[in-house]
């Protein structure tokens, strides 16, 4: 049974570039540990939506809701401390560190030493550090990775390098988790390991997900509950089987039958 109250809410979302409007009057909300997915064309309004539920844009009109707070003015930093996070299309990873390395960044970011204890490497930093390095190594482990955690993270087959960007994500302990076409470029047997590993996490992290995806049948596997998006405009919400059989959802993405 979800929560009454949505954890996210959008109500009139709209972000205009110019004299072209991205996204136009999207309203919609998931409730904690949901897993939504958000489907549509190229240039549908997707990213632009991302982008705008974590700080990177700011809506032209609208409200963005975060346990009920409007947050849409707020910086990045100030929303993924809110316990927003999320993952890019295109791997963004420290390539040239190491795969432990990659993760003890992401703790790092709750430790609360100093810059100057950093500096001269005060005892309580280096228990604070070394308690980041403990972390990640665990979350390592529990997602299959501790074997790889000398690897420098560039060297990984693509389809762990999308592991290891979900597991930086992971390091930040959201409550919402944005995950932005996690298995675009991948072969069918590295999105089904990814479809497990979500599935997991979702179960052993009470996660709230939203998801972008093209992968129509991963993500139809995944998620209760689709949007679909066209042109900006929010064009249905439904079950997979509800969206399967929508003739606005046919004619804009899924393609009419022959």
């Amino acid at each position: 049974m979800l929560n009454s109250s949505p954890i996210l809410q959008t109500t009139n979302l709209t972000k205009s570039f110019g004299g072209r409007q991205s996204l136009a009057d999207v309203s919609f909300h998931v409730h904690p540990q949901e897993c939504l997915g958000i489907i549509g064309p190229n240039g549908a309004g997707k990213t632009t939506l991302f982008n705008l539920l974590t700080g990177f844009y700011t809506p032209t009109t609208g409200t963005i809701f975060w346990q009920q707070n409007p947050i849409q003015s707020r910086s990045p930093a100030a929303i993924a401390r809110l316990g927003i996070a999320r993952t890019f299309q295109n791997i963004r990873l420290f390539k040239q560190l190491s795969v432990l390395e990659n993760v003890r960044i992401a703790y790092d970011s709750h430790l609360n030493y100093t810059p100057f204890g950093a500096l001269l490497r005060t005892p309580f930093a280096r228990h604070q550090e070394k308690g980041s390095s403990k972390k990640a190594l665990e979350l390592l482990d529990m997602l299959g990775m501790a074997d790889l955690r000398e690897q420098p993270a560039g060297s990984l087959p693509y389809g762990f390098q999308r592991r290891l960007e979900i597991a930086r994500a992971l390091a930040l302990n959201p409550k919402l988790l944005l995950l932005d076409e996690p298995v675009a470029g991948m072969n069918e047997h590295e999105m089904e390991k990814i479809l497990e590993l979500l599935r997991w996490v979702h179960r052993e992290f009470s996660s709230t997900f939203i998801l972008i995806e093209h992968h129509m049948d991963f993500i139809m596997e995944l998620c209760p509950r689709l949007l679909v998006l066209d042109f900006g405009s929010l064009i249905a919400e439904g079950s997979p089987s509800e969206i399967k059989k929508n003739q606005r959802v046919i004619e804009a993405y899924l393609g009419t039958e022959t």
